[in-house]
């Protein structure tokens, strides 16, 4: 059986770095130079314009980025050859995914140079096939703030920093590595992380610099394009949940307003979070269940609000003791504020604040489906409530009564002293 002779492909994506024509390999030149029509950004053609051939149609996509796969279909349908340009490997954070959604897998072939990354890090001369690779080349984002929520422009690269001692990344015109090391900073990275920048890799004004800390890298400027290497002391080992109660900060004199860890730990396993959950936490008071909530959904988020300003305070102050970067906690008394949030995947009730039924009826309303309510309560009326509002909704829920003791030294033995009994109760969305 003969195998079956394919069409030869009449476009290529064809990656390029600064050195321009010098640095591509025969094939790639003698594609680019027998070429019909050439696509790219006005500097990277402007690299290449002596050498392509009379008459090729030269098309500029900057700003038109969407237009790029109709030019490569409209060049076929014409029988035309087509080379689209892209920077170093168009597979490593490049259009090639984006133009294979477009055109399929067969509409084109790749023809890659050396990534920026690869290029980078020989000039660091440190290996990378352990680093996480991430990217702020996208639109202004801001200066970083504690509490910043996903819509940051930073965000995505600021939860690689605390997921990854070592990632690797693209920047822009305006996220620059001085922008990045501010962020640090206010991340609580200040004084374990470094940074490399390799700027204008392959040009003549070429400058590498390794081992800024973020205060010095924070006032400096950086030429573009640049690629930037952040390393920092990997975080010492603690557990997901489970942190003993003295460990947050609590308010004094009255210690104690926090969720105790048997009942928070039987929360959380109510809550069934997964990695990415969007989580709500109504009466945060310490911080513990939201922030341990944050722990286990290290690529989701939490929304906590708290209308006790010490308490708000305290919760602020364990989040940057943890360096817990995916919470954001708000000053309020529940039901405000929670229209401004996503809708959750789980939610966590702590305190109420006399709204208890209001706030149980909107949470109904807007959790995800398969999405899960916990709330603790010590008193009789509470829970009688809250089992009263999720009948009349007809949510399907549980309670659980949590009765724990702990050791207590007395004389030279021990004995066994009660906590309040927590009712934890539990409902699921359809």
């Amino acid at each position: 059986m003969t195998p079956e002779t394919k069409t030869p492909l009449t476009a290529t994506l064809l990656g390029i770095l600064d050195d321009g024509w010098a640095g591509l390999s025969d094939t790639a030149r003698q594609r680019l130079a027998t070429a019909n029509v050439v696509i790219g950004a006005g500097r990277t053609l402007d690299l290449v314009r002596p050498h392509l051939a009379t008459g090729a149609e030269i098309l500029d996509m900057d700003g038109k980025l969407g237009q790029v796969a109709g030019w490569i279909l409209d060049a076929r349908a014409q029988g035309k050859s087509a080379v689209a340009l892209a920077t170093g490997d168009p597979l490593c954070h490049g259009i090639a995914s984006w133009l294979t959604g477009k055109l399929g897998r067969d509409g084109f072939a790749i023809i890659p140079a050396v990534s920026t990354l690869q290029l980078a890090f020989a000039r660091f001369k440190t290996a990378w096939q352990d680093v996480k690779i991430s990217t702020c080349h996208s639109a202004d984002a801001g200066e970083w703030f504690v509490g910043a929520t996903p819509e940051h422009g930073l965000y995505k690269l600021m939860r690689a920093i605390a997921l990854h001692p070592r990632v690797a990344l693209f920047t822009g015109p305006e996220n620059t590595p001085d922008r990045l090391a501010r962020a640090l900073i206010a991340a609580g990275y200040g004084e374990d992380a470094t940074l490399s920048v390799a700027c204008r890799l392959l040009l003549d004004d070429e400058i590498i610099h390794t081992g800024l800390t973020p205060a010095e890298a924070a006032h400096m400027t950086f030429p573009q394009p640049n690629v930037v290497l952040v390393e920092r002391t990997p975080d010492a080992a603690q557990p997901s949940f489970g942190l003993e109660d003295l460990e947050y900060i609590q308010r004094s004199p009255e210690k104690g307003l926090i969720t105790k860890q048997e009942a928070r730990a039987l929360s959380l396993a109510k809550l069934r979070l997964k990695p990415d959950a969007l989580v709500w936490d109504i009466g945060a008071g310490s911080g513990s269940v939201g922030l341990e909530c944050a722990r286990l959904a290290p690529h989701g988020h939490v929304w906590a609000i708290e209308k006790n300003e010490g308490d708000a305070a305290n919760a602020r102050a364990n989040a940057e003791r943890f360096r817990i970067g995916n919470y954001t906690l708000c000053e309020g008394k529940a039901p405000a504020l929670l229209d401004t949030w996503p809708d959750p995947d789980a939610v966590f009730i702590g305190g109420s604040g006399g709204e208890l039924g209001e706030l149980i009826g909107l949470i109904l309303a807007r959790l995800k489906p398969g999405g899960r309510l916990v709330m603790n309560f010590v008193t009789l009326e509470n829970l009688a409530t809250a089992t009263a509002t999720l009948k009349e909704k007809g949510a399907a829920w549980d309670v659980v009564q949590l009765q724990a003791s702990r050791s207590q030294p007395i004389l030279d033995m021990h004995r066994l002293a009660a906590q309040n009994p927590v009712w934890v109760v539990t409902a699921a969305k359809a």
